[in-house]
């Protein structure tokens, strides 16, 4: 049965990740707030437990999660090319709502699903989240969500749709919606891979942070 913690109270957050930790060094799926909406989670590096996530949700291999990680240096851990301007964007919005699609280090010894090489990186600015990731490591994270559904903005949506498929369940309390932007709206997701072949970057989901936002970093000439 999946117990669920209060991480607004001191005593609820140290005994919530003390157990999420155990429970994600187990392959077991951990939900927890973020920045833009309520994440599901995985070791990432647990292939079974990848499958598990896809599974809550409804989804196939054809749509493997996003890899949330706890700074920039991790970036070059897991990505084999980080153009400049991905260094840029990053420097501007991380901690934040961007979500970076790379080429991932070949030798990494993961299976987030069909991914065709590519990784999609993100660190979220939420307290609770960057505190799991820095004793974790890197996490495999799709929304809190039934696929088809709106994303959680807090913990009781997320229990309903995904139940005791969680082990653990974070809740840092309702996520307010963003300026401009619906609730349950998501990261701004770009595909930086073509930048390595003097190509674009490609804006392949419009999120928290604007386009314009994106093109003033990058520059015009540089977004496809």
């Amino acid at each position: 049965m999946a117990s669920r913690y209060d991480c607004t109270d001191s005593d609820g957050l140290l005994t919530g990740m003390r157990l999420a930790r155990a429970a994600l060094g187990r392959g077991d799926l951990v939900v927890v707030p973020t920045d833009t909406v309520y994440g599901l989670a995985a070791d990432a590096f647990n292939a079974a437990a990848v499958q598990r996530l896809l599974d809550a949700k409804g989804r196939t291999r054809q749509s493997p999660p996003p890899v949330l990680i706890p700074g920039p240096p991790t970036l070059d851990a897991l990505a084999s090319d980080v153009p400049q301007q991905v260094r840029d964007l990053v420097a501007e919005f991380w901690p934040g709502g961007l979500t970076v699609i790379l080429r991932a280090q070949p030798s990494l010894d993961w299976d987030l699903g069909e991914t065709r090489g590519t990784v999609a990186l993100r660190m979220p600015d939420s307290r609770i989240a960057l505190e799991l990731l820095q004793e974790v490591g890197p996490l495999a994270v799709s929304s809190a969500n039934s696929t088809g559904d709106p994303a959680a903005m807090d913990v009781d949506a997320a229990e309903r749709m995904l139940g005791d498929s969680v082990a653990v369940y974070l809740d840092g309390g309702a996520i307010g919606a963003h300026e401009g932007f619906e609730a349950s709206t998501g990261s701004t997701i770009v595909d930086a891979t073509g930048l390595s072949d003097g190509g674009k970057l490609r804006i392949v989901r419009h999120g928290v942070i604007s386009d314009d936002e994106i093109t003033r970093v990058v520059g015009a000439d540089l977004v496809g």
